[in-house]
């Protein structure tokens, strides 16, 4: 594994995309502060600027690394939660532009997944993970379903896992500063 870590976080420190698996689905990534790394991401999915993608971190100490002000409700979420769980917070910071959305809101998970831990602890950062699908076709649960338009369109493919059947969507919840909490996937 630790092979697989330090090839993927020279490609990312190089404005790279790869795909590797998550605690949910099969994934494109990049160095999420990287504008030109995320335009590769939209280009490739044929997705919207700004459209919604998510970051991976390590740990909660992170956050406060790209959120302006981290709600103790998100803390007490990350801590009881048993499912993959996103949370869409306010005022994002210290992230590619066009990356966060018009409103300054950032979607972002702490991955239950030491593969996800080591790449973000190693390279210091967040990481983007949006499903290694182009708009409009159907999430793959495996590697093998993966497009080989998609394969070709990444500068490295994580050789581990490859076996593993990935299909588990995280729950979503927006957390405002103004204390409104909304579920947006369940």
């Amino acid at each position: 594994m630790q092979f697989e870590i330090n090839n993927v976080v020279k490609v990312l420190k190089k404005g790279g995309l790869i795909i590797y698996p998550t605690d949910t689905v099969w994934s494109i990534g990049c160095d999420a502060t990287n504008g030109d790394a995320v335009n590769k991401i939209y280009k490739l999915l044929q997705i919207e600027n700004c459209s919604a993608l998510t970051c991976l971190i390590a740990d909660d100490r992170m956050l406060k690394k790209y959120i302006t002000q981290v709600p103790t409700v998100a803390l007490n979420i990350i801590e009881v939660t048993d499912k993959p769980t996103t949370i869409i917070y306010d005022e994002a910071k210290n992230l590619a532009q066009n990356l966060i959305a018009k409103d300054g809101t950032i979607a972002i998970r702490i991955p239950d997944d030491e593969f996800c831990y080591q790449i973000s602890r190693k390279l210091n950062g967040a990481i983007i993970s949006v499903s290694a699908n182009i708009r409009g076709y159907v999430i793959p649960k495996s590697f093998k379903e993966i497009s080989q338009e998609v394969l070709k369109g990444v500068d490295y493919v994580v050789n581990l896992h490859h076996e593993k059947i990935l299909d588990k969507p995280s729950l979503i919840i927006k957390l405002s500063n103004n204390g409104i909490v909304k579920v947006i996937r369940g």
